[in-house]
């Protein structure tokens, strides 16, 4: 038994949604308890305690589109690189790097960006993976890194004919044999989804052959209208647009996470919500690209269920929450727009895409659900309460608030010490294989 508490309580729980000294009791991986802490206390004298020392104690995060293979980007300067656009951006930096990346490196990136999501209070994320240079067996050395970092993970490899018809055969073999491994698994922390590129870099072929290679139940993890080159591509090669053709092509569904969507119309939203397809935000990755603003308020005023993710641009969910703050009330330059929207999008609908895939119930601190549970440093100013909580979350905190981190019961973080690995030793090691990955590059 553990008990995380003497901290102000957030359960996302609506019928006790705060307690401004409060607890939980963790045991076997799910939450049994939630309340005053002195009631928590009292109840389980013996336990273990986690305390929150007057911290905020919340559900942990979820991030519903990582890159785990750009982690040794960072730093990076690629001889002759100079995009005009965002297809040189992919093409000479994002598409160069998984061309280059060994197994090895696959791995490593993996345990670096899962220790940056602990840090950062992320306790479950879907990552979209590409390495062209080494596929085989790269999803199941992500599956390595998270079983030792504990935290939840649904996978999928980026499947593209960029590299090639083979590669794209082997990418998509690939989804299939961790596919079947997931459906196997009985821990409650790995999911799988078969994973797409964008339109662009699929044919009609190769989509046809994934169909044929995705299990039942399995849904698809696809790139849709990041770039208005998508869509041009879309309607000159297939004379329809981007949404169109993946509804042609069976791609949506309540199982398929369409990542972006900046260049859709009102039409294709409307499909999206028939669908029932989940559609993820990305907002610091489309500014960061120059890609554009998508239209993520009328996706959600359609109600198409509207996730928030970070694409890998930063592993902080809370940052991924101020910066879509920020972008929507600009766009529309509207300072009334997304106070409900994006809090709604982190909160509640990541748990909601989180629960097509994963059988635990995830996103509240109540009684049944998974213990996913992490603490900040954050003592308010101002009165905190159930109605103002989400406004001290956006102006009061970001990740490195984080000072302990829990996920399905086993303390992942407990002081800001990182309890599965030594850092110090981890970041060394990925620093000499970035260097070996940008050598490789830089010829």
């Amino acid at each position: 038994m553990l008990l995380i508490g003497n901290g102000r309580l957030i359960t996302r729980d609506p019928e006790h949604p705060f307690y401004e000294c409060g607890g939980v009791a963790v045991s076997d991986g799910r939450i049994v308890q939630a309340g005053a802490w002195e009631t928590v206390r009292a109840r389980h004298p013996d336990a273990e305690v986690l305390d929150a020392r007057g911290g905020v104690i919340m559900p942990g995060l979820i991030n519903v589109h990582e890159h785990i293979y750009s982690a040794m980007a960072r730093g990076l300067s690629v001889k002759g690189y100079a995009p005009r656009g965002f297809l040189d951006i992919l093409e000479g930096m994002w598409w160069n790097i998984d061309r280059h990346l060994t197994l090895e490196q696959t791995r490593l990136s993996a345990q670096v960006t899962m220790a940056e999501c602990v840090k950062n209070g992320v306790t479950t994320i879907f990552d979209h993976h590409a390495s062209y240079f080494h596929i085989p067996d790269s999803l199941f050395a992500l599956e390595e890194a998270g079983r030792e970092t504990g935290i939840r993970r649904c996978l999928c490899y980026e499947v593209s004919d960029r590299d090639g018809a083979e590669k794209a055969r082997e990418a998509v073999l690939e989804n299939e044999r961790f596919l079947r491994y997931a459906q196997a698994d009985r821990s409650g922390m790995t999911a799988a989804m078969m994973g797409l590129h964008a339109s662009f870099t699929l044919s009609d072929e190769t989509l046809a052959f994934a169909a044929e290679h995705k299990p039942d139940g399995a849904g698809y993890h696809i790139h849709v209208a990041e770039g208005a080159y998508d869509l041009e591509h879309c309607q000159k090669t297939y004379g329809i647009r981007l949404v169109e053709r993946l509804h042609a092509r069976g791609i949506l569904g309540p199982q398929t996470l369409a990542a972006h969507c900046i260049y859709i119309n009102e039409e294709e939203m409307d499909l999206l919500r028939e669908t029932d397809t989940m559609v993820i935000h990305n907002p610091e990755s489309n500014m960061g690209n120059a890609c554009g603003c998508p239209p993520t308020m009328a996706l959600c005023h359609k109600g198409v269920l509207t996730g928030l993710g970070t694409d890998g641009y930063t592993h902080d969910m809370l940052e991924s929450y101020k910066a879509a703050n920020l972008l929507h009330k600009h766009h529309l330059q509207d300072p009334n727009a997304a106070w409900g929207e994006v809090p709604e999008m982190l909160f509640s609908n990541n748990a909601k895409i989180a629960a097509r895939y994963f059988d635990t119930p995830l996103g509240a601190l109540k009684p049944g659900y998974g213990a996913d549970v992490i603490v900040t440093d954050y003592i308010p100013i101002t009165p905190m309460d159930a109605a103002n909580c989400n406004s001290h979350i956006l102006f009061g905190m970001c990740g490195r608030s984080v000072i302990h981190t829990v996920c399905a019961g086993r303390i992942l973080m407990r002081d800001r010490q990182l309890a599965f690995c030594d850092e110090e030793a981890l970041c060394a090691h990925a620093r000499e294989s970035a260097r070996q990955l940008w050598m490789s590059i830089n010829g």
